[in-house]
């Protein structure tokens, strides 16, 4: 049999490991920049609301969590404490399972 008709077995993933697959967390976080001035506080609020229901839902599909009914308030919270942000508010969970039922 030819070397190249042998292919790798491919990597575990979330669905086919016998154990959860860990998280990659990135090396060095990103670099934050200030907000801009001027806008009202609810704006600030909103905007940091969205960024961290970003990070949770690019977490919870680098985990296996593909579909919004897979992501449970503790689903979420658990896998902000494994990323390190502050645990989420219930409003930011919902935000979290609309974007995974975007993303589709």
């Amino acid at each position: 049999m030819p070397a190249a008709a042998v292919k790798p077995k491919p990597l575990p993933t979330q669905s086919t490991a016998k154990r959860p697959v860990l998280l990659d967390l990135p090396c060095t976080p990103v670099e934050k920049r200030p907000l801009p001035p001027g806008r009202p506080r609810e704006w600030y609020i909103s905007h940091n609301r969205r960024l961290k229901a970003m990070r949770l839902a690019i977490a919870l599909l680098d985990s296996g969590v593909y579909v919004p009914n897979q992501a449970r308030n503790e689903t979420i919270r658990s896998t902000a404490e494994l990323i390190g942000v502050h645990p989420p508010s219930d409003s930011t969970c919902h935000m979290v399972r609309a974007l995974l039922r975007y993303t589709r």
